[in-house]
């Protein structure tokens, strides 16, 4: 094989459904090779006396045969694919020669001049598979691989759909604030959207990034006359996707985390529109994460609770058990809390929060207006005020924020 002229490889796409694909070596070669040929329904039979760790998880798992010996002539009948994978180049070259007589397409990782087909580099997104072969440039093929794969993801290389439209609505979780933790199916999504109906703590630098035709609309400024905010956005999002638009709805952080998402998910499922969910990174860890301190922490902190600040103890709308909280020797997260801190400070301590336990707030985490204030549950009201903090802002209460390297100490 190797005198033969060079001439560009002929890219097929191989549909090995219940085919047989003989791989012969159970190394990092065919760990890495077989899930690809497992995910395409290839019926694989492995014939090596080892493997690794992860190859013999697959074969405990039943995904594939493993014959436990060394490669034999007549190993390759049957096949219409091979791999081969063993550090025997003579077992390589006797493989590769049946392969050959067999006519039987075979990969070989230790002489690709001498094989007769070559592993492309691949990859996938949203039922698009992207194979790169640049002849003997590995490197290369998965570098224009990755780069081809990320701007399809992320909505920078423009792809439409012809054959089927998106359609309905994607509440999409749009992260804490820096554009870049976005989830990337948010952000495919979002860049086939038609209609955006994006919150007021939405990732609004994306916003920038859409065509023209796009359709942004403010959520807070939607007019609802006497009807509450959510009743005006849930009629928005049912009367443009009945229009035949695919809207996103852009909301900050987790659209389950005190997003409201699964009011509007109610309301379009029962105006019988389909409805796309897609989690978000919430800012009850993102933004501590941001700020360099974790929620838990071994030897500090086992457990976290994340709590809605909107409503103030005592209030009779509060659903929270701020006794049971004060008990709890872990980690207090408290959303929307800025403006009741120095209720639910004082409650902390009335039901056995000790006054001297840490407390951080952070101003507008992951974007580049974060700023931290460290404080006590006793001078936290103090500090919030004198600092001038307004939401957004998350509140961090325990002794995990002294954990960091850079922790300032609390005042």
């Amino acid at each position: 094989m190797s005198d033969r002229p060079e001439h560009p490889a002929y890219p097929v796409g191989l549909r090995l459904t219940g085919r047989r694909v003989v791989v012969l070596g159970g190394g990092t070669v065919a760990q890495r090779r077989l899930p690809a040929l497992l995910a395409a329904g290839a019926d694989v039979l492995l014939i090596a006396p080892s493997a690794t760790p992860s190859v013999e998880a697959m074969a405990e798992a039943g995904e594939l045969r493993w014959e436990r010996r060394a490669y034999r002539p007549g190993d390759l009948d049957g096949a219409w694919y091979a791999v081969v994978a063993t550090d025997d180049a003579e077992a390589n070259a006797a493989a590769s020669a049946e392969a050959e007589e067999r006519r039987v397409w075979c990969v070989r990782s230790d002489d690709a001049g001498a094989a007769t087909a070559w592993t492309p580099a691949t990859g996938r997104s949203e039922g698009v598979t992207v194979a790169v072969l640049t002849g003997r440039d590995p490197r290369r093929s998965a570098a224009v691989r990755d780069a081809v794969v990320e701007g399809l993801r992320d909505g920078t290389l423009s792809a439409p759909r012809h054959r089927a439209r998106r359609a309905g609505v994607a509440l999409v979780g749009g992260g804490p604030g820096d554009p870049d933790l976005i989830t990337v199916r948010g952000r495919r999504l979002l860049a086939e959207a038609d209609v955006v109906i994006a919150d007021r703590l939405g990732p609004r630098d994306l916003l920038d990034e859409l065509p023209p035709h796009v359709e942004v609309i403010d959520a807070a400024k939607i007019p609802y006359g006497r009807a509450m905010a959510q009743e005006a956005i849930n009629a928005a999002l049912v009367e443009h996707a009945r229009a035949g638009k695919f809207v996103v709805r852009l909301k900050g952080g987790d659209p389950f985390v005190f997003g409201r998402g699964m009011e509007e998910a109610q309301a379009l499922a029962e105006a019988g529109i389909p409805v796309t969910v897609v989690p978000g990174i919430s800012s009850s860890i993102s933004v501590p994460g941001a700020a360099g301190i974790p929620v838990t922490h071994r030897g500090v902190a086992h457990e976290f609770t994340v709590v809605s600040g909107h409503v103030a103890p005592g209030d009779p709308r509060s659903l929270v058990d701020w006794a049971a909280l004060a008990k709890l020797r872990g980690t207090l997260v408290l959303l929307m809390a800025v403006e009741r801190i120095g209720a639910i400070a004082r409650a902390l301590v009335e039901h056995g929060r000790d006054p001297r336990t840490p407390v951080a707030v952070v101003q507008e985490g992951t974007t580049a207006a974060q700023r931290r204030v460290d404080a006590t549950l006793a001078t936290v009201a103090e500090r919030v005020g004198a600092e001038d903090v307004r939401p957004p802002a998350v509140i961090v209460v325990g002794e995990v924020v002294g954990v960091g390297p850079a922790a300032p100490a609390a005042r």
